[in-house]
């Protein structure tokens, strides 16, 4: 059953450690039958906080999605987004 992981960029602190996430990432993806249904276009906030940006991406299952969050490579990565901007990630398993 496919699994979505969603990211929401709250507040940007350090576009420039943003710019180093960019360019590292996709070769975390390298090996993961992955589909990005949503990154960064048009959107607006129904309820809750304002978020600045959204990505929405599909995994074959709920397992591949979490073992590619936790790979060592997206971690490497994953630093200069943290030390970029303060997000809110999750993963939620689709409907069968």
């Amino acid at each position: 059953m496919a699994a979505y992981i969603v990211f929401t960029r709250e507040r940007t602190l350090d576009p420039a450690e943003l710019e180093i996430y960019a360019a590292k990432t996709p070769a975390t993806l390298e090996g993961y039958s992955i589909k990005v249904l949503a990154a960064y276009g048009k959107h607006i906030t129904l309820e809750g906080p304002e978020v600045e940006g959204v990505v929405i991406a599909e995994f074959p299952t709920f397992e591949e999605a979490h073992q590619w969050y936790q790979s060592s490579a997206y971690q490497e990565a994953a630093q200069f987004r943290f030390r970029g901007a303060i997000y809110r990630g999750l993963i939620v398993e689709g409907l069968s």
